[in-house]
């Protein structure tokens, strides 16, 4: 049964891990030269601070696309699983009817499953691994030049990273199984799986993730370090806050402006003809507009809410997801074991 099995899987196995190593190769001859650019370019700045912003802003867009594509084969990768290793693994077999040829020569209908089970659902999740593994070191110069515009927890980093990639390889394996097995025709199935599997990873980060452990939520006082915009309407004389999460890398889930009395608003009224909000800052005074604008925000009484997640929640969330995508993975399993000795015929 093992034989045939492999006899079976060998084909979609080789082209698949056949692409991977060809990535490998790749990632592996341009990686080092990326991060030696990376390396000479923040040497050069020499600690001044933004001449290596400029640096690193203009470094991350030279790359931004090959990161992105780089970063976009993982994400897919679990859904490419499903769809051509998962979804057909039954579903040739009984639309032809050679399952019942198998069970009729001493082959039980749960070893029958179990044997294909155990040899595509482990390559499946060795298959996303070796994916993570490959992209997250090359990827890694990136992950520190780009924190700010993608932090370790947002969804294009998150999903493509440690461990989750397994997981996600696993449940999207047994997604396409279970569907194969219940609607028992091919193209069908397949257009099923990578529906429901999309949806449930749309989902996820949306619905899910924020709520795996509780957010820290604080109320502060407005700084350069939670601004990540300022919207200036000298004509209306409101300002607009866009805030960020505190700690670099940090993943906000909500935030609002607060007036001296507790309540949220939508912008600032301050004047930006004279004050120190005005267009700026009298010739020789040696202020930074910026600063002296907040401060006065900050006198006036206007504080910032938030609610987000620190950068040091990427692994807690990293194994905490993967063991929802597991369980939700042998809960299929189960299911498929259940199904094919009760209601298959």
């Amino acid at each position: 049964m093992i034989w045939l099995t492999w006899r079976q899987f060998r084909a979609p196995a080789f082209a698949l891990f056949g692409a991977l190593a060809a990535l490998a190769v790749i990632l592996a001859v341009t990686g080092p030269g990326i991060a030696d650019e990376y390396a000479a370019g923040v040497a050069l700045c020499g600690g001044d601070s933004d001449a290596c912003k400029e640096f690193i802003d203009r470094f991350f867009n030279d790359y931004q696309s090959v990161f992105l594509a780089v970063n976009a084969i993982v994400l897919l990768l679990p859904a490419l699983i499903g769809l051509f290793w998962g979804a057909p693994l039954f579903t040739r077999e009984l639309e032809t009817g050679t399952h019942r040829l198998i069970w009729n020569q001493s082959v039980t209908r749960t070893r029958w499953l179990a044997v294909k089970l155990g040899i595509a659902g482990l390559a499946a999740m060795l298959a996303g691994g070796l994916g993570s593994l490959a992209v997250t070191w090359w990827a890694s110069t990136f992950d520190q030049a780009a924190i700010e515009d993608f932090s370790r927890l947002s969804a294009m980093v998150f999903d493509a990273r440690g461990v989750v990639p397994i997981a996600y390889s696993a449940f999207a394996f047994a997604l396409g199984v279970t569907v194969g097995m219940l609607v028992r025709r091919g193209l069908p199935a397949m257009a099923i799986t990578l529906a429901a599997f999309a949806a449930i990873q749309i989902a996820m980060p949306l619905a899910v993730r924020p709520h795996l452990l509780p957010a820290t939520e604080a109320t502060v006082e407005l700084s350069p370090s939670i601004m990540d915009g300022l919207l200036r309407n000298p004509s209306s004389g409101f300002m607009n806050i866009k805030a960020k999460a505190p700690d670099p890398g940090g993943w906000l889930l909500f935030s609002q402006t607060l007036d001296p009395a507790g309540n949220a608003i939508d912008s600032i009224p301050v004047s930006m003809s004279s004050g120190p909000c005005g267009a700026s800052e009298p010739p020789g005074s040696g202020a930074d507009p910026m600063s002296s604008c907040l401060a006065e925000i900050n006198r006036l009484g206007y504080r910032q809410q938030l609610a987000y997640h620190a950068p040091t929640r990427f692994w807690p969330f990293q194994w905490i997801e993967s063991a929802i995508y597991l369980g939700l993975s042998l809960a299929l399993a189960g299911f498929c074991f259940w199904w094919i000795r009760r209601r298959l015929a």
